[in-house]
């Protein structure tokens, strides 16, 4: 089994919001990795006493914690019961109905001798490698469609006709991208927040296929540093149209 992980703070002053893991069973036949990537709030104030990094490394723990010991349990339901337990442990404080409330796209995935399940939640993707040959991404893409429409998002965050994010409601769940595939049928898997994946999806830099092949040759923290790289070439997002210079950047590969 092979497993890789890097992740870098987009500015050094501030706190990454990015949370990535992998949980593994002592039997060695199994596993589950997840990723999130917390929602940096503009200015204003969000209704919580805690900071987007708090929120995420509670949300993320106990997702993995899930997602790792309950296999009797779909992810779905995983990601539920963490979303439940992440907001009692701060809903005496904190104002968890504000729109801006602090929340998270989710990747997980979890795999056994028999199959690969997983589940995406907004706008960070899941990779995956087939045994055949080819690379499947799984993309949640409404936030893709709305800005295609040409809609303001932010009206929409977590609304019935835009896009969701793992914040207080456990039901939101419902709205992620879910699937599972034969163990068989899967080489490797790749988990990406949104500031990693811009490789592909904002600088051009190649596609989901080459994305992959980088990873597994040079790995996740060469990723990362070929971002930042395209990144410092474009300092005034003049080229590069994007809402951060730099932003928080996760990666886990696995080969099961």
């Amino acid at each position: 089994m092979r497993i890789e992980l890097a992740t870098a703070a987009g500015d050094r002053h501030h706190p990454n919001e990015d949370y990535a893991s992998v949980a593994l069973p002592a039997s060695g036949s199994g596993g589950a990795l997840v990723v999130l990537d917390g929602v940096t709030p503009p200015e204003g104030g969000d209704g919580c006493v805690h900071s987007v990094d708090w929120f995420t490394a509670r949300l993320g723990g106990s997702l993995l914690e899930l997602s790792g010991s309950r296999r009797d349990m779909p992810l779905t339901q995983c990601l539920s019961e963490a979303i439940a337990r992440t907001a009692a442990a701060h809903s005496s404080t904190c104002d968890l109905s504000h729109p801006l409330t602090p929340q998270a796209t989710v990747v997980t995935a979890r795999w056994n001798t028999e199959r690969i399940e997983h589940l995406v939640l907004s706008d960070s993707v899941l990779l995956i490698e087939r045994t055949h040959g080819g690379v499947t991404p799984v993309l949640d893409d409404r936030i893709d469609r709305l800005r295609a429409e040409g809609r303001r998002l932010a009206p929409l965050r977590n609304a019935a006709d835009g896009f969701f994010t793992a914040a207080a409601d456990p039901d939101v769940s419902r709205k992620a991208v879910t699937g599972e595939l034969p163990r068989g049928e899967v080489r490797a898997l790749a988990a990406l927040t949104d500031g990693a994946s811009r490789w592909v999806e904002t600088f051009g830099e190649g596609d989901w296929t080459e994305c992959f092949a980088l990873l597994r040759k040079e790995g996740p923290q060469a990723l990362i540093d070929r971002v930042r790289a395209a990144e410092h070439a474009d300092p005034d997002r003049t080229a590069f149209p994007r809402g951060k210079t730099h932003d928080d950047a996760a990666v886990v590969f696995v080969e099961p």
